[in-house]
């Protein structure tokens, strides 16, 4: 017999008597004791069900089955269970998803406040536009720039805080432009405004990357992205109705101040974006399980790979989204109508596509196949349009079907980004990765600039279909996780060891 005060606590004999004590509980009822030559077998079973997080036992004895766990599965580090799937959404994981949304649709309805304003913003200050398009582009300059630092911060300082603070600080600033006495207090205050942008991309991905289990990534992915063309729809009729009726200072200090108080709202529900830092390990083992710096993230072929996706994307969206407008009109003999009906054709293409691209990535392993495919598909139509001079509604029709093809490929593109992800460098890759696409977003307009001033407005449509065939073979790149440095991970447990009951 084995006293209660010598029972040990783990034993690797899972046939021996304090193992059968232990297996049937403290107070030694419980179920049946098990036959001899069912000791070894079951006892091994048992263990193998017992887990390193299971440290209560029921009090029939018998350590509750868990199932076994996906690879993957992971939500904030806990296991997700049979169960939970079952079930649907956790509770956690969709209010993850709604603050994240609320954040992103903040950041695409800021983004386009001021644009609609421009001539009103012209007459009152006396400017031209192109001294409001600086404006622009110092917004884009510090939003792209500033990804890259707040990926590295992301990493240091966790990401929940991060976006709560860039999102309050670009209402602020956005909101103080409507109070600006002249031209020049506009430029410091649109760089404000892009460093509070510039938080987004790295914080939500990484927030939704941690947060939500692998096998509901690519919707929760897809969410973020229709959030943010929600902001996108919802900016200039916003901008717009407020600004013809009441002046451009009120609309930008009624849609920054909307921001803010939306911030201020999710300070409250921050828990549902809580992401802790990595921790740095101390001790003679701290340098194999330290996270990649910096310099090491940026100088892996992959990411520089995902980082010219991002740019020839952008290329490509600008040609198709905003440029596509002024080139119909020029040289395809479409109407003012036609022509934004064409930009609407693409953003609502592409909105489909994001939902239905979501739920193949969570489907699908192959996310490289659907992004190259997409990108494929989408460049062969894109071509076809520019070519199509004579023909200006299978034109627009072409444009709203490369649309739905790009639309496809991102919520697989934030997958393979995120499976590209060195293990605790998550908002320093999405950081880096997504500072291409305000990169191609700055360089873009320069070049369409000039393929219309010399009157090719086909250049335009044509750069990007080969923005979308070059970027297949960036898709292909970034199919391969690189060889990351490990992360600290619990110990699994001994496969015939049994857990004995807390006293």
């Amino acid at each position: 017999m084995c006293s209660s005060a010598a029972r040990p606590r783990r034993t690797t004999s899972p046939a021996s008597p304090c193992a059968i004590r232990a297996v049937r509980g403290r107070d030694g009822r419980g179920e049946r004791p098990m036959r001899l030559k069912d000791r070894s077998r079951r006892g091994t079973n048992l263990a193998r069900r017992a887990g390193p997080e299971e440290g209560n036992i029921r009090p029939g004895g018998i350590a509750p089955h868990r199932p076994r766990r996906q690879a993957g599965h992971r939500t904030g580090g806990r296991p997700v269970s049979m169960e939970t799937r079952a079930a649907g959404w956790p509770a956690s994981e969709t209010s993850t998803i709604g603050a994240v949304g609320v954040a992103h649709f903040c950041s695409h309805f800021l983004q386009l406040a001021v644009a609609p304003l421009f001539i009103l913003m012209r007459d009152d200050l006396g400017v031209s536009f192109t001294e409001l398009g600086l404006v622009l582009s110092v917004f884009y300059l510090f939003s792209g720039v500033g990804q890259v630092v707040s990926g590295i911060l992301v990493d240091r300082f966790g990401a929940g805080r991060l976006l709560l603070c860039g999102m309050l600080l670009q209402g602020a600033a956005t909101a103080a432009m409507g109070l600006a006495p002249r031209y020049e207090a506009l430029l410091p205050l649109a760089a404000l405004a892009g460093l509070g942008n510039s938080v987004y991309h790295p914080a939500d991905l990484s927030i939704l990357s941690h947060r939500i289990a692998h096998a509901r990534l690519g919707r929760a992915f897809a969410a973020h992205v229709i959030a943010g063309n929600l902001g996108f729809a919802a900016s200039p009729i916003a901008s717009a109705a407020i600004g013809t009726t009441y002046g451009w200072r009120t609309a930008l200090l009624a849609m920054g101040g909307l921001v803010v108080v939306l911030g201020l709202g999710l300070v409250t529900r921050r828990a549902a974006l809580k992401v802790e830092p990595q921790a740095h390990p101390a001790g003679g083992d701290a340098a194999a399980l330290r996270a990649p710096s910096f310099l090491q993230v940026l100088a892996m072929p992959v990411v520089l790979m995902a980082f010219l996706y991002f740019v020839l994307t952008a290329v490509s969206l600008s040609a198709f989204q905003s440029f596509s407008i002024p080139a119909l009109q020029q040289g395809y003999g479409a109407t003012l109508a036609l022509a934004t009906l064409a930009a609407s054709l693409y953003q609502l293409g592409n909105a489909a596509g994001v939902a239905v691209g979501g739920m193949v990535a969570d489907r699908t392993s192959a996310h490289h196949v659907i992004a190259m495919s997409g990108l494929a598909v989408g460049a062969v139509f894109g071509l076809i349009a520019a070519g199509l001079t004579a023909a200006p509604a299978v034109t627009v029709a072409l444009i709203a079907v490369v649309g739905v093809c790009l639309g496809l490929t991102t919520p697989s593109r934030d997958v393979l980004v995120r499976s590209a992800a060195p293990a605790g460098a998550t908002g320093k890759v999405f950081g880096v990765v997504y500072s291409g696409y305000d990169i191609g977003a700055l360089v873009a307009p320069i070049f369409f600039g000039l393929a219309l001033d010399h009157h090719q407005p086909s250049l335009v449509l044509t750069i990007g279909a080969l923005a979308l065939a070059v970027a297949v073979l960036t898709a292909f790149a970034v199919r391969r996780r690189p060889d990351a440095v490990p992360l600290p991970r619990p110990a699994e447990p001994d496969p015939l060891t049994i857990e004995a009951p807390e006293r």
